[in-house]
């Protein structure tokens, strides 16, 4: 089952990259949303996909009795989660404000803001 989620990662990533490489602002934003979810998946793959008990030792225990589930992994993505909302939430509002500018949503046309050195003269 792990090698399923793997390849499902892998081709988010693929997707993601492929997206990143365009011109258009909006498949940018969104191939950083998908990159994101991509790095979630592989992490929580690599963890191990286990239905299991919860981590947490019964008392009058030294240690926990089984299998029980890797909280490691899902401490990470939490994490990774409120990275990657504040990532989208500063690359949208690049994008909004990108587009009040230059009034198109092509990377060609931010070429077009640059101020040059005659610009300050």
């Amino acid at each position: 089952m792990e090698s399923l989620w793997a390849i499902v990662a892998g081709v988010l990533f693929a997707c993601g990259f492929y997206m990143l490489m365009r011109r258009n602002l909006i498949k940018i934003y969104f191939g950083l949303a998908l990159i994101g979810n991509a790095g979630n998946l592989m992490i929580i793959t690599s963890g191990g996909l286990t239905r299991a008990i919860a981590p947490v030792i019964p008392e009058g225990a030294t240690s926990i009795a089984g299998t029980y589930a890797d909280p490691l992994p899902q401490a990470l993505i939490l994490t990774a989660i409120v990275i990657g909302f504040g990532i989208q939430a500063f690359t949208l509002v690049l994008l909004w404000r990108s587009k009040a500018v230059t009034s198109k949503g092509d990377v060609d046309d931010l070429r077009t803001t640059d101020i040059t050195e005659k610009d300050h003269h």
